[in-house]
This record gives structure tokens, C-alpha cells and sequence, in this order.
């Protein structure tokens, strides 16, 4: 019973996250997005490519910390994973690095904005 709540949990933020991309490509703040299933693919590449970064900076010791420093890396390899998703992903597209900043703000305020809302409803 635990693969299956951990796969409805996976299935669940992937989902969420397609709408963020979805809606911040709409907006046009340095991503393009063709349609919603691009936006689901985008996700689960950001989840494996986050994944795979956050795994290796543990492998080889590295800790980013927190505060402005932490919060200014986090934001630099949030644009660097969604540069490289744009490069695999068919109809998600990046506006270079710049672009890639600035959608990585804006995911996270429409992610913060969304989570507040659904958090205030349920």
C-alpha cells in the first residue's frame, strides 16, 4: 500500500507542477509551452533532472546552505534544470538563461500562490 500512496503522491505533484508550467508559459515569462502534455513532460523531466543534481551534490559533499547565498544557487540551478528540460522536452521552450531565471521565479511565486490557495480551501 505504500508504492501505491507514493505513486498517487508522484502522479499528484507532477500534475500540479504541469499546471505552474502551464500557466507561467501562458504568461510568457521566459518559457514557451505547446499545451498541457508538454507541460506534464517538462515536469517529470525537472523531477528527475532536480533529482539527479540534489543526489550528486550529496555524493560529492556539497551543501548550498541558506539565506540569500543558498536562495540565489537554488535559483541558479532551478534555470540551469529548466534549460536542460527545454532541450528534451518537444514543445517546451526556454528563452536562455535570463528566460530561464525568470521563469524559475515565476514557477515558484505561481507555486507559492497556488499551494496558498489550495491550502486556504481545504
Amino acid at each position: 500500500m505504500e508504492f501505491v500512496s507514493m505513486l498517487i503522491g508522484i502522479v499528484f505533484g507532477a500534475l500540479f507542477t504541469a499546471v505552474i508550467i502551464w500557466v507561467v508559459g501562458k504568461l510568457g515569462l521566459g518559457i514557451e509551452v505547446s499545451g498541457f502534455g508538454p507541460a506534464f513532460i517538462a515536469a517529470l523531466v525537472i523531477a528527475v533532472v532536480s533529482s539527479l543534481i540534489t543526489w550528486l551534490l550529496g555524493v560529492l559533499g556539497v551543501s548550498i546552505g541558506g539565506g540569500w547565498l543558498g536562495a540565489l544557487i537554488h535559483l541558479v540551478i532551478a534555470a540551469i534544470v529548466l534549460m536542460v528540460a527545454g532541450n528534451f522536452v518537444k514543445g517546451f521552450k526556454v528563452k536562455g538563461f535570463v528566460g530561464a531565471l525568470i521563469a524559475a521565479i515565476a514557477i515558484a511565486a505561481v507555486a507559492w500562490v497556488l499551494a496558498w490557495l489550495v491550502s486556504s480551501i481545504f
